[in-house]
């Protein structure tokens, strides 16, 4: 087997993990990692061989633009204390600890090498944080929290990494110059972002096909990596920057099928690029026992000291720090969202699985210095790295469920049809007022207009059956059954036609183009049906 088929076994594991882990009621990225594992004990399977200087490039911006896809600049800013805290402080903390107690106990490690090791082991991985969650059902205030926290420590840490790394390759580091490049880091990411974001939002306006749309989009969070990386940004919060942006400014309402198709090609891309990227966690164990040259049990010691300190320090920082936002969520009105409990808390702490961005960071560690050496101790950072993130996203992943359960944390679905019952009923008022405004300046007959009415009443109470009172729930109820037989009758009609038209495709004569266009156009049809 050569890596090209490697791969393509990979993405067809990406395919059939997600239906086996609804099914098993496993997390897809653990399952992923497990059959990773399985591959890298049959002798046929060959090593990773992937340059590491392609491996962030290639993985991280299409994860962390789809996840940023499901949050907001809003909820950012309005969680933005909560995030401060979990993605920001606590990734200097954990680094900090790894690095101290590294530095300690693995002979000849140096403390630049040691602080690389600290920074690509410290961010939580939002994807199989999110993936766990959504499946548990935990509150959706929670899973924010994830989100937030996920993407955000993703950029601290790698900025971390990179200025570690880069004194472990000069061989000199000076922290006013570190706190400066820090900076300037995040400045130029912020900056191409920006600029990269408005760019892409109006190009997206000219461009107006879908299909044209949606690769332009595939081609964005690359782009916004490299270009930032090249004049010594950020990528990832490049990456990020722009994707909020799209997020905030981007997009028509009316564009239904563009949406549309474009959620469904990054879920594609995210359930493909996450398969893969677990995948090679569980790959990697061929080069990771490689590396240990005999010392399997010293480089063992090492691995448990460090995964207690990565699993212990998010522990005894996550309490108090849930505590205080707390408090500070009493006494000030903050519209945020914070762990209400310490039960909610234990959960946090739990769900802090490493993953796709250690993985990453660790196989892009350079092979050699400025000096020509090897980089120092990078065969320990490697295994030391790969030890915490099997134990956390395997061992903690397959445990959790059991943990939410046992302290029967369940998502507020009394706060979630609230917040739907609001946003129909919003839904519902806007559509009643375009009536009323078309009303005023067309001269529409009474019977239409009763049933525009209805329509727009319908609206909302599609979304949220929570806005009909007693009294007219039983009438509503019987429409609805009218209607879904109505559709139902209809979805039909449109099948026999769709049936004609593409059996029409294998007779003499036709022109297979055309039966296409005829065919997309029912497609269309169908899908706007109400």
């Amino acid at each position: 087997m050569d890596q090209l088929a490697l791969l393509f076994v990979l993405l067809l594991g990406a395919v059939v993990t997600v239906p086996l882990g609804d099914r098993l009621g496993l997390p897809a990225p653990v399952l992923m990692t497990l059959a990773g594992v399985g591959l890298a004990l049959v002798p046929v399977v060959p090593n990773v061989d992937v340059p590491p200087e392609f491996i962030l490039p290639l993985v991280l911006p299409p994860l962390l633009y789809a996840s940023a896809q499901r949050t907001s600049w809003r909820q950012f800013a309005a969680n933005v204390r909560p995030i401060l805290l979990l993605a920001v402080a606590l990734v200097f903390v954990t680094t900090a600890a790894v690095a101290g107690v590294a530095y300690a106990v693995v002979p000849g490690l140096p403390l630049a090498a040691a602080v690389a090791l600290g920074a690509l082991v410290a961010p939580p991985d939002p994807v199989a944080a999110t993936a766990v969650a959504g499946a548990l059902g935990l509150p959706r205030r929670m899973v924010s929290i994830l989100e937030g926290e996920g993407l955000f420590n993703d950029v601290t840490a790698i900025v971390l990494y990179h200025v570690a790394v880069a004194a472990a390759v000069s061989g000199s580091f000076s922290w006013p110059d570190a706190l400066g490049e820090f900076v300037l880091s995040a400045v130029v990411a912020v900056a191409v972002g920006l600029a990269l974001g408005w760019a892409a939002n109006r190009l997206m306006g000219r461009l107006g096909d879908a299909t044209l749309q949606i690769g332009l989009t595939l081609l964005v969070p690359f782009v916004a990596y490299v270009v930032a990386e090249e004049l010594q940004g950020s990528g990832v919060l490049a990456v990020l920057t722009t994707a909020l942006f799209l997020a905030e400014y981007a997009g028509d309402a009316d564009d239904v099928l563009g949406r549309l198709a474009g959620h469904t090609f990054w879920e594609i891309v995210d359930t493909l690029v996450t398969g893969v990227a677990f995948g090679l966690i569980g790959l990697e164990l061929h080069n990771v026992f490689g590396v240990a040259g005999g010392r399997e049990w010293a480089m063992a010691g090492w691995a448990a000291a460090v995964v207690a300190v990565v699993v212990g320090v998010r522990l005894v920082w996550l309490l108090p720090a849930a505590w205080l936002a707390k408090k500070l969520h009493r006494r000030r009105d903050y519209d945020e969202e914070i762990p209400l409990s310490w039960r909610e808390s234990l959960v946090m702490w739990w769900a802090g699985m490493r993953g796709v961005a250690s993985v990453a960071l660790a196989l892009a560690l350079p092979l050699r210095t400025d000096a020509g050496e090897p980089f120092p101790a990078r065969d320990e950072i490697v295994f030391i790295a790969f030890a915490v993130i099997m134990t956390t996203l395997v061992f903690q992943g397959l445990t959790l469920p059991w943990l939410v359960r046992r302290l029967g944390v369940e998502a507020d679905t009394d706060a979630e049809r609230e917040n739907r019952r609001r946003l129909a009923l919003r839904a519902a008022k806007a559509a009643k007022r375009r009536l009323k405004e078309i009303e005023e300046v067309e001269d529409l007959p009474e019977d239409l207009v009763e049933v525009l009415y209805r329509r727009a009443y319908d609206v909302g109470a599609r979304i949220s059956p929570d806005l009909v009172d007693e009294e007219r729930r039983e009438a509503y109820a019987k429409r609805v059954e009218r209607i879904r037989d109505v559709q139902r009758i209809q979805r039909e009609m449109m099948s026999a036609a769709r049936h004609e038209v593409l059996a029409a495709r294998s007779e003499p004569g036709a022109d297979p183009e055309i039966v296409d266009r005829v065919l997309r156009h029912l497609d269309v049809r169908s899908l706007r049906s109400p």
